[in-house]
C-alpha cells in the first residue's frame, strides 16, 4: 500500500461525502424506507417496486450521461452540479405524496446519483494514479458504508410519515453537498488535461470484454436483497423479531468494513482473484434466504451481500483500468451503466414475479442466477501485466 497522506486523506473524504449524500442518503435510504413507507400506506409493494425501478432507470440514464462527461469541463461544472441536485431531489421527496410526482423525483434522483457515481469514484482513481496510489482508490467506498449506517439511524429516530420521512435524508444530504461540491471541483481542476485524453485503444477488446459480461450480472445479483431485504424479513419472521428492522443495521455494518476488506484483499491476492471470492460469497448470501428462510437466511444475506457487493465494484474499476490504463474514465462510466441496465430488471422482474403469485422469496433465485452468470465471466477474466 502506498504511504498515505493528507492531500490523499482530503481526494478520498471528497467523493466519499459525495457517495454518502447520492448512494447512501440519495439512493438507499429508500430500502429501510421501503416497509414503513407501506405500513403508512403511502403505496403498495407493486408501486414501491415501480418507484425503484424508476430510480434504477434514471442511474442508467446517469450513467449514459457520464460517459460524454468524462473531461476536464464535465468533472469541473457538471460533476459538482449533479451533487447538488440530488441532495436538492431528496428534499423535494418530502412535500410529494402522490405516486406520479415520486415516481418523477426518483427517476430525477437516480440520473443525478448514476453522473455522480460514476464520475466521482473515477475523479478520484485517476487523481490517485498520478500519483501511483492507486492502491488506496477503494477507499472512496467507506463513504457508502457510513452512509448506510447514518441511515439506519435517520430512519429509526424519526418521527414522522408518509413523504415526511425523507426530511432527515434531506437535512443531511444538503450540508454535506454544499461541503464537498467545492472539493471535487479543486481535484478536477488539478488533474493536468493530459489526465483526459484517452489513448487509442479501444474501449472494449477480448481482454476486459468477460469483466463487463461478469459486471452486468453483479447488478442483478445484488440489488434485489439492496432493495428487498427488509420487505422480505417481513415475509419470514414474526412480526416482534428484531432482524426485521436489524437487518438494514447488520447489512449497513458489513459494507462499512467491505470496502477496507477488499483492498486489502485486491492488494494481497490480486484484484481477480479476489473478485472471484467476491461473487462466490455473494452468490451464497443472496441464496440463503431461499436455502434457510427465517433468521438464519435473512441475517447471513445481510452480512454476505452487504459485505461484498461494494468489494465488487472497487474491484472491477480496478481491474478494469488495469486491462486498458487509457480508457480508466470511459470505462468507469461503461461499467456502471451496465451494472444500472442489469440491477433496473430486478424491481421489474420482482414485480411481476410476485403479481403472477409466487413468494418475494422465491424471486430472490433471479438473484442468485445472476451471479452464478457474474462467477462465470469473472473465471475467464485475463491478469492484468504488471507493466500496463
Amino acid at each position: 500500500m502506498p504511504r498515505f497522506d493528507r492531500s490523499h486523506f482530503t481526494a478520498l473524504l471528497a467523493a466519499a461525502l459525495a457517495l454518502v449524500v447520492v448512494h447512501a442518503l440519495g439512493r438507499f435510504a429508500y430500502t429501510p424506507l421501503l416497509p414503513l413507507l407501506l405500513d403508512d400506506g403511502l403505496f403498495d409493494l407493486a408501486e414501491g417496486a415501480q418507484l425503484a425501478t424508476w430510480n434504477y432507470l434514471g442511474y442508467l440514464l446517469g450513467a449514459l450521461l457520464a460517459l460524454p462527461m468524462a473531461n476536464p469541463r464535465g468533472l469541473r461544472l457538471g460533476l459538482p452540479a449533479a451533487l447538488l441536485i440530488n441532495a436538492g431531489l431528496t428534499l423535494g421527496q418530502v412535500f410529494v405524496h402522490d405516486f406520479t410526482g415520486l415516481a418523477a423525483l426518483r427517476l430525477a434522483n437516480g440520473i443525478s446519483n448514476g453522473v455522480v457515481f460514476v464520475l466521482a469514484p473515477a475523479l478520484v482513481l485517476e487523481w490517485l494514479a498520478l500519483r501511483q496510489a492507486t492502491a488506496l482508490s477503494g477507499l472512496v467506498y467507506l463513504g457508502l458504508g457510513g452512509g448506510m449506517l447514518l441511515c439506519g439511524v435517520l430512519v429509526t429516530i424519526t418521527p414522522w410519515q408518509g413523504p415526511m420521512r425523507w426530511l432527515p435524508m434531506a437535512l443531511c444530504a444538503l450540508p454535506l453537498a454544499l461541503l464537498c461540491a467545492p472539493m471535487l471541483r479543486r481535484l478536477a481542476l488539478d488533474l493536468p488535461e493530459k489526465s483526459h485524453v484517452t489513448t487509442q485503444t479501444p474501449l472494449l477488446d477480448r481482454r476486459n470484454l468477460p469483466l463487463l459480461m461478469a459486471y452486468l450480472g453483479a447488478g442483478l445479483g445484488y440489488i434485489l436483497p439492496l432493495t428487498f431485504l427488509p420487505a422480505l424479513a417481513r415475509e419470514q419472521l414474526p412480526a416482534d423479531h428484531p432482524l426485521l428492522i436489524g437487518n438494514w443495521w447488520w447489512t449497513a455494518l458489513a459494507c462499512l468494513v467491505s470496502a477496507t476488506l477488499w483492498n486489502h484483499a485486491g492488494a494481497w491476492l490480486g484484484d481477480r482473484r479476489a473478485l472471484l471470492a467476491n461473487y462466490l460469497l455473494q452468490l451464497l448470501g443472496v441464496a440463503m434466504p431461499i436455502l434457510l428462510p427465517g433468521p438464519i437466511g435473512v441475517m447471513t444475506c445481510a452480512l454476505l451481500v452487504g459485505g461484498t457487493f461494494l468489494g465488487t465494484v472497487l474491484l472491477t474499476q480496478r481491474l478494469a483500468r488495469a486491462l486498458n490504463p487509457g480508457q480508466g474514465l470511459r470505462l468507469a462510466a461503461l461499467l456502471i451503466s451496465l451494472y444500472g441496465g442489469s440491477q433496473l430488471l430486478g424491481p421489474w422482474l420482482v414485480e411481476h414475479w410476485t403479481a403472477a403469485g409466487h413468494s418475494l422469496t422465491s424471486s430472490f433465485s433471479i438473484g442468485a442466477a445472476a451471479l452464478l452468470w457474474a462467477l462465470f465471466w469473472a473465471w475467464h477474466v485475463a491478469e492484468p501485466q504488471p507493466n500496463r
